[in-house]
């Protein structure tokens, strides 16, 4: 059995505002992440997924500031960790910030073995008020990647490559562009092809969510900092998920003050 951990949409930075209302309550993110992180050093997942969006992105020297303290708290859980860069990482920063903050070199879109389990990290990229893409190339590399496992895969990726409704959302009701990936409907055609994906994790949306499209599950995790009232003085969601997965199932809890639990079975 596979257990896995999940921290999405940290923003450590200044708290925002959005349609006139406290939204992000990222003032707070320190103090909420280090929580996390006690938590889940009493009883270490397999390896910590970071779904990206670590910073509220401000000005250059403020975000690298801010994207460093954010790792440091990220690494002191005691198991591996695995980071997707978010739109806001990337804003003020590029890939050769991330990286070296990472400790690793190559594309921001990378896989990787966890003991009887292959990690797919993918890298969406957000222009911003247009739209979100992934790119031929990237396309080609995840077919390639993928052709060359028969282990059971999660893929992990900022944005959500689903097909969910986003009328009720706060944040994206009038902007389906700026939260699903263009070429989704492409990306999904790979994933169902190879036979091998078990589960897609995103962040990004600010809830919780479930798809299952063609047996696969898509699942969006709460942000850490979404306040859960309609404004001020807030009440921060101060979510994060973990997942057990094995040979027969998938079951999903997200904790934290907005909870959620999925149980998906494999089919015979």
């Amino acid at each position: 059995m596979n257990r896995l951990a999940f921290v999405t949409d940290m923003h450590f930075g200044p708290l925002a505002y959005f349609e006139g209302k406290l939204r992000k309550m990222s003032h707070e993110a320190p103090v909420l992440l280090r929580r996390v992180i006690d938590r889940l050093r009493q009883d270490p997942p397999d390896l910590l997924v970071n779904l990206g969006d670590d910073i509220e992105d401000e000005g250059r020297e403020q975000d690298l500031a801010r994207y460093g303290a954010c790792q440091e708290i990220l690494r002191s859980a005691g198991c591996p960790l695995v980071n997707v860069a978010g739109n806001h990482d990337t804003i003020n920063l590029d890939g050769r910030d991330l990286n070296k903050i990472w400790g690793r070199e190559g594309p921001l879109y990378y896989s990787l073995e966890l003991g009887n389990l292959h990690l797919v990290v993918l890298h969406t990229v957000e222009h911003k008020d247009v739209d979100i893409r992934i790119d031929d190339e990237q396309l080609a590399w995840l077919r390639e990647d993928l052709a060359h496992t028969r282990r059971d895969t999660v893929v992990l990726m900022h944005h959500s490559a689903s097909e969910q409704d986003l009328s009720d959302t706060r944040w994206f009701h009038t902007a389906p562009h700026l939260a699903l990936v263009q070429e989704r409907s492409a990306l999904r055609w790979i994933l169902r092809q190879s036979g091998v994906v078990r589960a897609v994790f995103n962040g990004h949306l600010h809830r919780n969510h479930l798809d299952v499209i063609d047996g696969i599950p898509y699942i969006t995790v709460q942000s850490l900092i979404e306040n859960l009232e309609d404004d001020a003085p807030g009440r921060p969601a101060a979510s994060y998920a973990t997942a057990l997965l094995d040979e027969r199932r998938l079951v999903v809890r997200v904790h934290g003050n907005d909870p959620a639990r999925y149980q998906i079975e494999r089919s015979p």
